[in-house]
């Protein structure tokens, strides 16, 4: 029986996680759940973001159904102790160096795009984002200069094993999609870009069949916005990445509709799921949140972790046809709370 590790976390994290693990109970799949604390909410429990037996947990399971960590109210503490730090811990101990982040408009959200329908219709992309690496993981500090002023610093950083593991979860993905790659990078400024260049242009021979090219981050920022249609597969580093699969949220509507999934191998092994929207104390406890895109993790969750594509789909499917029907929460422009957003996908998922 596949175990579910459901890691809830903080804020809103608990409300969408919820409803995620309502839809996967609904496919009576035969899987069992456990819960365990992380985040803000582990810190004030046993004063660790990452407990010891949560992370034992996230090991031994088949995947892990996170829902978000954080809170302004942490950030006085050590960078060690805040709930953020959980979060790269478990992708650390769980070796998981590449995060899929799909951005798809669903038919029934032009309107909320604060992109024109005539732009943003058809969106259909992927972010492949690296994940253990760059400024995230790199030496970084703080020191006084020979001038006497403070000085902050975080290494950039990648080497060419690191590149070609991701530069492959992204041309195998882009294999079963329509063909076509794009790597993102800033080449012309950065040398750590340079060699991600490279070590790109010398996987892509492996992928004849692949449309690839390459495209400086700052122009990837803007033709997001001015032909986001155009993109299939991006593939980038932690920092870009990062930013740019925020910038495609807002394009298909909500950050409340994005999904996403970190991994250590293209299919079948261990996993994390979780939507890439963020706590979100300030509404937390109080109905508002979208759960879509916790909902779409765990349909991330079938099909990359337990191989089942058939159950992922339905899921998907279901999410649509809610959208579709006129399911909206508050962040979509309805007035739905996230209980009966999560009763409108139960009622679609055939």
């Amino acid at each position: 029986m596949p175990l579910i590790a459901v890691l809830a976390g903080d804020g809103i994290g608990p409300e969408v996680t919820a409803e995620a693990r309502r839809v996967l109970e609904a496919l009576n799949l035969d899987l069992s759940f456990e819960e365990a604390p992380v985040g803000g909410a582990a810190y004030l429990a046993t004063g660790r973001p990452l407990p010891p037996e949560t992370l034992a947990l996230a090991k031994r399971a088949h995947a892990v159904l996170f829902g978000a960590v954080g809170d302004p109210k942490f950030d006085a503490l050590e960078r060690r102790l805040r709930p953020e730090a959980a979060l790269l811990g478990i992708r650390r101990e769980l070796q998981l160096f590449a995060n899929i982040r799909p951005a798809t408009l669903f038919a029934g959200l032009e309107a909320a795009s604060p992109l024109r329908p005539e732009i943003v219709r058809g969106l259909d992309l992927v972010i492949v984002r690296e994940l253990t690496g760059d400024v995230y993981f790199g030496e970084k500090g703080r020191r006084t200069n020979h001038d006497g002023l403070r000085q902050g610093f975080d290494i950039m950083s990648y080497n060419e094993a690191e590149v070609e593991r991701i530069a492959r979860v992204g041309f195998e993905m882009a294999k079963r999609r329509r063909k076509k790659l794009c790597s993102v990078d800033k080449a012309n400024v950065l040398e750590t870009s340079q060699l991600w260049r490279d070590v790109m242009n010398e996987v892509a021979l492996d992928y004849p069949d692949v449309d690839f090219t390459c495209m400086y981050v700052d122009n990837a920022a803007m033709q997001l916005v001015r032909r986001p249609s155009d993109f299939d597969v991006i593939v980038t580093g932690n920092l870009f990445g990062d930013i740019l699969s925020d910038q495609a949220s807002m394009c298909a509507g909500s950050i409340g509709m994005l999904p996403s999934a970190s991994l250590n191998a293209w299919r079948g092994a261990n996993g994390m799921y979780e939507p890439i929207h963020g706590s979100a104390p300030d509404i937390a406890g109080q109905g508002k949140a979208n759960p879509c895109a916790a909902v779409l993790s765990a349909a991330m969750l079938l099909r990359h972790s337990l191989s089942n594509d058939e159950a992922a789909a339905r899921i998907e499917r279901a999410v649509g046809a809610a959208i579709a029907g006129g399911a909206r929460t508050a962040d979509l422009g309805g007035e739905l709370s996230t209980r009966a957003m999560g009763d409108a996908i139960l009622k679609e998922l055939v």
